[in-house]
């Protein structure tokens, strides 16, 4: 199989990265350009059999999938000026929530889907979120689902639930590792460890979670029950958790949800589809 990738920036490298160091895809299966060259380059520095063209078409020619990984804004001139080249019997597959599959689908004729990869998945681990397009073939969808069952677990959504979904499989990283960051930084401020030794102990508590969800000893619910001893330091500690978090969480869904809507009105114009 051989796979396209346009444009080479965070998440587009980590997919690169990743197909490749799970096995899924030879460095040679693979053809990679950016507007930036240079950074497209630098990849090859790390895996010399990648293929780099300096051109969007020549990526087209010989994919059989081909993920564009470039901003929201950016689509639909870049697919406009691609769609002459590409053939039905290709996949195409957005990585960016505000383009849905049904604005794909208004330019291309070809099968289209989108994957909403996360930082997780270049330690093989995570989720990925996809959306087919409803006149992608069956044979595609299931190339695309054991592709990024290589680096991830491929869990299927639909369009209503994009943002909050990506919210927290994609976002989620950044936003619990600020929380992380806080956390550490009210146990260093308010006793004697040092900042460095805090985070050795955050993050090794963080990864021996994430192995007993993984192993499924606990669930979320039952790691809180676990731990929470009646009349002990951990109630003591929950209870200003309940007490102080309020509707932060909201708040952020709120806001999150309200730059998703901006961006999807900018696209929706370009596609000249209703929002």
């Amino acid at each position: 199989m051989k796979v396209g990738v346009i444009g080479t920036g965070n998440m587009g490298s980590i997919l690169i990265a990743s197909f490749i160091d799970s096995l899924a895809v030879k460095p040679s299966q693979l053809k990679i350009t950016n507007r930036t060259i240079d950074k497209a380059y630098n990849l090859k520095k790390l895996y010399p059999d990648l293929e780099v063209t300096t051109n969007s078409n020549d990526v087209v020619q010989g994919s059989d999938i081909i993920f564009i990984c470039v901003k929201p804004l950016e689509f639909h001139s870049l697919l406009e000026g691609l769609k002459s080249q590409i053939k039905d019997h290709q996949l195409v597959v957005s990585i960016t929530s505000p383009v849905t599959v049904s604005e794909l689908e208004s330019v291309l004729s070809c099968n289209v889907a989108r994957v909403i990869p996360s930082i997780t998945n270049r330690a093989l681990s995570g989720a990925s979120l996809i959306t087919f397009g409803s006149s992608c073939t069956q044979r595609q969808r299931n190339s695309l689902l054991d592709l990024m069952a290589h680096v991830s677990t491929p869990i299927k959504i639909e369009e209503n639930v994009t943002r909050v979904s990506s919210d927290i499989t994609s976002c989620g990283p950044a936003f619990f590792s600020y929380i992380v960051q806080r956390f550490i930084d009210g146990a260093v401020e308010e006793t004697e460890i040092s900042r460095e030794q805090a985070t050795v102990l955050a993050s090794e508590m963080l990864i021996g979670m994430g192995k007993l969800l993984e192993k499924e000893f606990y669930s979320l619910a039952t790691l809180q029950e676990k731990v929470h001893v009646k009349g002990g330091v951990t109630g003591e500690g929950l209870s200003v958790l309940e007490e102080e978090i309020g509707d932060l969480f909201n708040h952020l869904f709120q806001k999150t949800h309200l730059k998703y809507d901006e961006d999807r009105e900018k696209v929706s114009e370009q596609f000249h589809l209703e929002a």
